[in-house]
């Protein structure tokens, strides 16, 4: 049976059906059918097409995450090994020192509708800065609940690029995540734009939250910094050159971000936010001067290491499946966030502790030393070890030169050996 033959209305099915025919198409065996089904769910089905199961991640928690001196536990999603680990030394790291330091956010979403085919753009935006106060009427009338709880459409800003003209619609959009609210606002504009001889290329939201920004500050004192080797100074010191290699070479830019991200990805997920948009605004404000940097600054200044970090960060606390996935909303009672401004800060200040774990660790001991270890807990479970067997396996792993799954399968026989003598 060919893709195209049973792919057809497969949407139509029922997850029942759907698992049903892949099983057929991929010999699939008993036992991975009866998983398929063991984890699915009604939600599920309701919030993607296609639907055939649940696929999860774990979760965990940052613990002792100080952010304007209250004490916070975080929920974070990930799947590696070594983010929450981190995660949590660079919090309590920080912790140790006063914690994070974040000022109040902007809190504003893009709209963008864009115009093309513009004979005159000077005369053209002259017009629509004339129509701004009508423009606002229209997005606030596409969604009339949001203005009445204090949000909605606030300004509007036109901007050429290249040959295209985009009016940007700025909106409040109060707890909620709002992107349904913005893209609603913006092809309400679209059309009165439309009906008005004017040739609409999009209506649409823009990730790129640059209204929505969130600045976060830290002091490190040199003790929490240093190791058995190397003094806090030094330590400071290398972090500093780090800093500012991320800021000059893209390729160091790259994964210094992508450290940072590993935190504030699993954070988000955990809220029940876009991770995706959150992701692409990130890296899109790292390039925002047309040189691609680090999102994070450290330097040394009156004995301290000083890190810094804005980040776009249009979170919400209410809307999308925030509301629906059960886990979700308990993980808003363990980290006791209520608003959108709060929950920005304390994302953001996790994504520096992550970063400072990661430089810290690339300034001493190197990256492999603590990630090797977490690793070896992923290959001794791949290779069958039981949870008893686990930490003996990984003690022998970390003490080989080489380690690779058949040196695993020999070292667990030979603690199986042990333990049966």
């Amino acid at each position: 049976m060919s893709n195209e033959h049973w792919s057809h209305g497969f949407y139509r099915l029922t997850p029942e059906q759907r698992r049903q025919i892949l099983a057929e198409h991929y010999q699939l065996s008993q036992a991975d059918q009866e998983y398929l089904a063991n984890h699915a769910t009604a939600l599920g089905n309701d919030l993607v097409e296609n639907y055939i199961t649940d696929y999860s991640l774990p979760e965990g928690v940052v613990t002792g995450l100080v952010v304007n001196g209250k004490n916070y536990t975080l929920p974070l999603v990930v799947e590696e090994p070594s983010v929450i680990a981190a995660a949590n030394n660079g919090a309590q790291r920080i912790a140790k020192s006063g914690g994070f330091y974040a000022e109040e956010p902007s809190r504003a979403l893009v709209g963008q509708v864009v115009i093309d085919h513009v004979q005159d753009p000077a005369a053209k935006v002259a017009w629509l800065k004339n129509q701004e106060a009508k423009l606002i009427e229209i997005a606030n009338a596409a969604h009339p609940s949001m203005a009445k709880r204090g949000g909605g459409a606030k300004q509007v800003r036109i901007r050429q690029v290249g040959r295209f003209i985009s009016v940007d619609l700025l909106i409040d959009v109060c707890q909620a995540m709002g992107a349904n609210t913005v893209n609603t606002m913006a092809e309400a504009v679209a059309h009165y734009l439309s009906e008005n001889g004017n040739n609409v290329v999009t209506a649409i939201l823009s990730n790129y939250a640059t209204d929505s920004l969130q600045t976060v500050t830290c002091k490190v004192d040199y003790p929490a910094l240093a190791t058995k080797q190397m003094d806090g100074e030094l330590v400071a010191k290398r972090i500093a050159d780090l800093s500012d290699l991320a800021q000059v070479d893209p390729y160091r830019a790259a994964t210094h971000n992508k450290g940072i991200m590993n935190g504030i990805d699993a954070a988000v997920i955990a809220s029940g936010n876009d991770w995706r948009a959150i992701e692409s605004g990130a890296h899109a404000f790292a390039s925002r001067d047309g040189h691609y940097r680090g999102l994070s600054t450290w330097q040394v200044t009156n004995s301290q290491l000083e890190g810094k970090m804005t980040l776009p960060m249009p979170v919400g606390v209410v809307g999308g499946s925030i509301g629906l996935n059960r886990l979700t909303k308990l993980n808003y009672r363990l980290s006791g966030i209520k608003s959108s401004q709060e929950l920005a800060a304390v994302i953001v200040s996790l994504g520096l502790a992550q970063n400072l774990a990661a430089i810290r660790a690339l300034a001493t001991t190197g990256i492999q030393a603590g990630h090797m270890k977490l690793q070896y807990r992923s290959l001794a479970i791949s290779v069958g070890a039981k949870q008893a067997e686990i930490d003996p396996l990984v003690e022998k792993l970390s003490q080989q030169s080489h380690v690779d799954q058949k040196i695993a399968k020999q070292l667990l026989a030979t603690i199986r050996k042990g333990d049966s003598q």
